[in-house]
């Protein structure tokens, strides 16, 4: 890929897959062993930038920055950090919309490395399955904590819900800024986007209505 569609890529946050671009060997080494070499590369770029690693608030940067990116901002990227999911039966027979609001979101954009930050507003109607309502905050963070694509985060937490409550009947609303484009690029600080997604009964604008009217009330 050449100079120019790299940036035309990164800059219109372009994705090209709903799963997240992994390699199949990703998860062969330890975590151990990923932030050791990670720490051995990092150190490299800072001392290409021209810093001091022998100054005693840089050298210990490298370790930090490694750690940070495989143990925190980016666990989501191993199926074994993914939360167990209790579903319960529905033995009540709610059949009336549930919504999760303000979760949050605290993900990093996968052309910059920047963060993403905002809040999802999730919504399904249960058949015969209900969930506890802190899965979906949990199953958020999850796919929060690896490098995103707006669109993308959507997608994967309205699939996944949709098969664990095996209903289509889900929907999901991030509202996100992006600080690839509040500290690069055009620099605007003060836009954010939102991305909607659905299935089931919320393809209908009556029901979709019903929940940007309670999502409005937050």
């Amino acid at each position: 890929m050449d100079k120019e569609t790299v940036e035309i890529v990164g800059d219109n946050h372009i994705s090209t897959s709903v799963e997240t671009p992994i390699l199949k060997n990703a998860f062969e080494k330890s975590d151990d062993q990923k932030i050791e070499r990670i720490q051995h590369l990092f150190g490299e770029i800072m001392k290409e930038l021209g810093l001091d690693l022998n100054d005693d608030s840089l050298s210990g940067t490298p370790y930090r920055f490694a750690k940070m990116y495989v143990k925190e901002l980016f666990y989501g990227l191993n199926p074994k950090n993914k939360p167990r999911l209790s579903v319960f039966e529905n033995k009540y027979r709610y059949q009336k919309m549930l919504v999760e609001q303000n979760i949050t979101i605290d993900s990093s954009c996968e052309h910059h490395f920047l963060p993403i930050t905002g809040h999802a507003h999730i919504a399904y109607i249960p058949k015969n399955k209900v969930i506890g309502l802190s899965k979906i905050n949990r199953l958020v963070d999850y796919y929060a904590h690896r490098p995103q694509v707006q669109e993308r985060l959507s997608l994967q937490i309205l699939r996944d819900l949709q098969h664990i409550l095996e209903t289509d009947d889900v929907i999901v609303m991030i509202s996100a800024k992006h600080l690839c484009v509040s500290s690069r690029g055009i620099k605007d600080k003060d836009s954010f986007t939102t991305t909607l997604e659905y299935g089931g009964c919320f393809n209908q604008a009556t029901k979709r209505n019903e929940f940007l009217k309670l999502i409005d009330h937050v």
